[in-house]
């Protein structure tokens, strides 16, 4: 993985600056080299091939995006005047070309949304497309991402998501930071509060304490493995895209696991990251398994 690089897409707007700065000291923290991407945005209808407007629109989008590649690239070396560093111009639908660059990458960042108007609403559904597509690990940069908190915050479910935790365990062991573990879980029982039948297999304590049971012997081997990074477990009865979003308030990375192919994902799960990445208060990781 070491010349695989970190790839962070730019538009030109203080946003994906913002993740551009991120990607930056990420690259330098594992010593991986950053690539800088952008998409020139073309209107609907129109392509590089055929299009319907006069070839000054088409040079102007691709100058802007130029622009925007050197403004990000002028960032990055005032963040992290020792990157390694490239740009590359890429052509194509936004998020289907950032996803298929990502596939040799480490990891692929890119900002929560675009310059405003229109265009922020086309970053944003780009951004979500490109987390849940891409190939290799996909950060999506939230504007809060120089807060210092020294703690990743990863969550699971029910599915298995060995990368989602190696991933979270090198975070921590990179930035020296204290890893949560979090699995968050609820269940609507409407005969046990109607009737008061006694099922202790679906009692929320005796869930909990299951579920906590569980969740120490899934981290055990992580431990043994990461025996310097301090982990925290914590089994919650509630909503777990409520109490990740809250947990990413003190977090400096959220994790979260994503089944692939998409159609193995549960639609709880799916629902759990799109409300993570509208609502977090940090950068988000999204990790294939």
């Amino acid at each position: 993985m070491k010349d695989s690089p970190v790839i962070v897409g730019t538009d030109g707007s203080e946003t994906s600056l913002r993740a551009v700065e991120w990607a930056a000291r990420e690259a330098v923290l594992h010593g991986w080299p950053l690539r800088i991407a952008a998409v020139p945005a073309l209107l609907p209808r129109m392509s590089w091939y055929q299009h319907s407007g006069p070839p000054s629109v088409t040079d102007i989008v691709h100058a802007r995006a130029e622009q925007a590649l050197a403004t990000a690239a002028t960032r990055a070396a005032e963040i992290e005047p020792e990157v390694e560093m490239s740009t590359t111009l890429l052509t194509g639908a936004p998020a289907r070309a950032l996803a298929g660059a990502g596939q040799d990458a480490s990891m692929l960042v890119v900002g929560s949304r675009g310059g405003g108007g229109f265009a922020a609403l086309l970053l944003g559904s780009v951004s979500r497309d490109v987390a849940f597509a891409a190939g290799c690990p996909v950060v999506v940069a939230r504007e809060e991402t120089m807060a210092v908190h020294r703690q990743i915050v990863v969550g699971v479910h029910d599915l298995d998501q060995p990368n989602a935790l190696s991933f979270a365990f090198e975070e921590a062991r990179h930035r020296q930071a204290r890893l949560q573990v979090t699995y968050a879980w609820q269940l609507f029982l409407p005969a046990m509060r109607l009737t008061g039948t006694e099922r202790p297999g679906a009692d929320p304590q005796w869930v909990t304490a299951e579920a906590a049971r569980w969740l120490a012997g899934l981290i055990g081997p992580w431990r043994e493995k990461y025996p310097d990074v301090e982990v925290a477990e914590d089994v919650v009865h509630a909503a777990p895209s409520r109490i990740m979003i809250a947990a990413s308030a003190r977090a400096d990375l959220l994790v979260l696991g994503r089944n692939s192919p998409p159609d193995l994902d549960s639609h709880d799960s799916a629902a759990v990251a799109h409300a993570v990445l509208n609502h977090a208060h940090c950068p988000v990781a999204i990790i294939p398994e």
